[in-house]
């Protein structure tokens, strides 16, 4: 069974190139990798808050978040 993993960002170019690095790294067979602009799909503000996420670019990956830079607090995007 795969793992889900998200990718919560901000659309920067740190985390473009963040999400490619990512997408490339991770094994598909393994994660279903779900890439988030919580610029454009503000609505989903709450979930991440929910997930641990404080700070984008973040990956939530089988229950945890890894704070990947500080790029933009939660608070500053909606």
């Amino acid at each position: 069974m795969k793992s889900k993993a998200i990718f919560y960002h901000a659309g920067c170019p740190v985390c473009v190139t963040a999400e490619q690095n990512l997408a490339a790294a991770l094994d598909p067979a393994r994660f279903d990798l779900e890439p988030v602009h919580l610029g454009e799909q503000s609505s989903r503000l709450a979930e991440a808050k929910s997930q641990g996420v404080q700070s984008v670019p973040a990956l939530w990956l089988d229950g945890q978040v890894f704070h990947i830079n500080f790029g933009a607090a939660l608070g500053d995007l909606g």
